[in-house]
């Protein structure tokens, strides 16, 4: 992993409250930027570090995210709509690359694994691989393939889109993974997975020491 310090930035997080977005935040603020965790509803007590600053946002309708984001020097969308309204995973995220890029302003957008090909069968990706996906993740992946599609037209040089692998669960942070670009990353025993603390390393890695501008990749063990 890169180890030279980068200047303090001013990171912005949309879907901050979130299990990655909270995770994302965490980790800009133990590295000693300046964050700004961005919900739909004011955040518990607690549920960011006390230098974090929030901000209560409806994306869908609000008018001035261009003025807020403007304010910052890097964009993060972590969003994920609540089960049930998995279609509102592309307007959500649209509103907020296009703020972003009207800003001018560097954004980095956590997909899902959907668009990933399956390293044994890279005809395949984890959207189309028969029985590889339970039936319950089906909508989420769909949406996350409409997201990624959009996206990888609209990333420019200024943009990044990170994969999760297959799966995504909270954990340690190890401060550990491997990097890919669009297969699926699997360990020796062909399991594709990391904690979302180390996700969130993968981010904060990627905000410091930009190495995918316009790009899809992806992370892993």
């Amino acid at each position: 992993m890169p180890d030279n310090k980068p200047r303090t930035m001013k990171v912005i997080v949309f879907g901050a409250s979130g299990e990655v977005g909270s995770r994302v935040v965490a980790e800009a603020a133990s590295r000693g930027h300046r964050v700004t965790a961005v919900s739909r509803r004011e955040p518990s007590p607690g549920r960011h570090h006390l230098s974090v600053a929030t901000l209560v946002r409806d994306v869908e309708s609000a008018s001035d995210l261009m003025e807020v984001i403007a304010e910052h020097d890097l964009v993060i969308s972590a969003l994920r709509p609540p089960d049930g309204e998995e279609p509102k995973l592309v307007p959500l995220t649209v509103a907020v690359v296009e703020a972003a890029r009207a800003a001018d302003k560097r954004f980095i957008v956590v997909g899902g694994a959907a668009p990933l090909r399956m390293p044994e069968t890279p005809e395949h990706t984890v959207l189309t691989a028969p029985g590889f996906l339970p039936e319950s993740s089906v909508l989420i992946a769909i949406a996350c393939q409409q997201q990624h599609d959009w996206c990888v037209d609209h990333l420019e040089s200024r943009g990044s889109y990170i994969c999760p692998p297959a799966m995504l669960t909270p954990g340690t942070r190890t401060g550990s993974y491997r990097i890919g670009s669009d297969t699926l990353v699997v360990d020796e025993q062909g399991s594709s997975s990391i904690s979302m603390e180390d996700f969130a390393v993968a981010v904060l890695d990627e905000a410091e020491h930009p190495q995918h501008a316009g790009q899809k990749f992806t992370v892993g063990y």
